[in-house]
């Protein structure tokens, strides 16, 4: 049987579950998200894997650049990844790679960067379905009033991580905390 190898992170933003596959980093989760099962079935599933937890050289590194991005010391990660999910889902994580650090975008925006421009709900549910979080930045998404909007990791979370990355930018980014639930 394959196996995911997974390991936890404890971080001052909230509990990671890391796992790695054949050398890439499938999982970098919040550990207690409401679609946990959903997306560890879909691992599981796609990967024809079970989940075993064990350190391994690329879970070291992720923690390790991990550590250094939460120190301000890391903008861009270093990591291969695989990303598990249908091939729309894919592209919508791909596109996420190419919004830069400190910089924030909205679902209509990431829709219309894939061509897609009537698939902002879909775009929506590929971004909470992001196996791979703050390294595939599904955070730097923000409603189009800009306000913060669902996050797997919460709302207080996502607003700190962009507030981590303004500081280190300084960039105009006015975030706006409107905690709507």
């Amino acid at each position: 049987m394959n196996h995911i190898h997974i390991h936890y992170l404890k971080t001052s933003y909230g509990d990671l579950i890391l796992g790695s596959y054949e050398n890439k980093l499938c999982l970098c989760d919040w550990r207690y998200r409401k679609m946990r099962t959903t997306i560890d079935e879909r691992l599981i599933k796609g990967l024809k894997a079970t989940f075993l937890e064990k350190e391994d050289e690329l879970l070291n590194n992720t923690c390790l650049q991990l550590g250094e991005y939460f120190a301000s010391e890391r903008k861009q990660f270093d990591i291969p990844l695989l990303m598990v999910g249908s091939d729309f889902q894919q592209k919508v994580w791909k596109e996420l790679l190419n919004i830069s650090y400190g910089e924030t975008s909205t679902y209509l925006r990431l829709s219309e960067k894939i061509e897609n421009a009537n698939a902002v709900r879909a775009v929506a549910n590929a971004n909470g379905a992001n196996a791979i979080s703050i390294i595939i930045p599904c955070h730097r998404i923000i409603g189009s009033n800009g306000k913060l909007v669902g996050y797997a990791g919460g709302l207080q979370t996502k607003g700190k991580l962009l507030s981590l990355e303004k500081k280190l930018t300084n960039s105009s980014l006015d975030l706006q905390f409107s905690f709507d639930f």
